[in-house]
């Protein structure tokens, strides 16, 4: 009998290597990477300077919503770079959560009903790789700070322990990629 192959959710604020784990833990546990859905807008030229404040409500609610989609189609195992709760995060970070309570109770439901279907979510530092000012995110540490502080509350509430890896101080993503292996085998 197969047996099922995991999903695994990487969160964490930028610069936190999520991408790089990912990557590594792909090649280690031969899973797909569903790749987080901003890098590639940014990579086909998006300009998110361009989107009213409405706009990018919208955009954050649908990659929530499509972050959940991909999780509940593929059952086959994945690793996502980011998770629904990033998008919920990213909403509380911009203040969203101020101008629409409603929106976002709904968002946030929605994202934590999605996060079940995960086998495993890797919770990766702050501050892991310094961020140069690129004309797109911030360089600014204390804004990913911020972002960071609430993903982590997000998923210390959400996320059951047993489903929860934290992962602290500056570990190598050899390191980190073992440490997923023995979790998820």
């Amino acid at each position: 009998m197969n047996e099922r192959r995991p999903r695994i959710g990487i969160t964490g604020s930028a610069g936190t290597g999520k991408t790089r784990l990912a990557t590594t833990l792909s090649n280690v546990l031969n899973l797909p990477v569903r790749a987080e859905r901003m890098r590639e807008r940014l990579a086909a030229g998006f300009d998110p300077h361009s989107l009213s404040r409405d706009g990018h409500r919208r955009m954050l609610a649908g990659d929530a919503d499509d972050l959940a989609l991909d999780l509940a189609r593929d059952r086959d195992g994945l690793i996502t770079d980011r998770t629904p709760l990033d998008m919920a995060a990213f909403w509380l970070a911009n203040g969203f959560g101020v101008d629409d309570p409603l929106a976002t109770e709904a968002l946030l439901a929605r994202a934590v009903c999605a996060m079940a279907d995960y086998d495993l979510v890797v919770l990766l530092p702050w501050g892991e790789h310094p961020i140069t000012a690129d004309g797109i995110r911030s360089a600014n540490p204390w804004m990913h700070l911020h972002f960071q502080t609430v993903v982590e509350g997000l998923c210390q509430r959400y996320v059951s322990p047993a489903r929860l890896l934290t992962i602290t101080g500056k570990a190598p993503t050899a390191m980190v990629a073992a440490l997923v292996k023995e979790r998820v085998s």
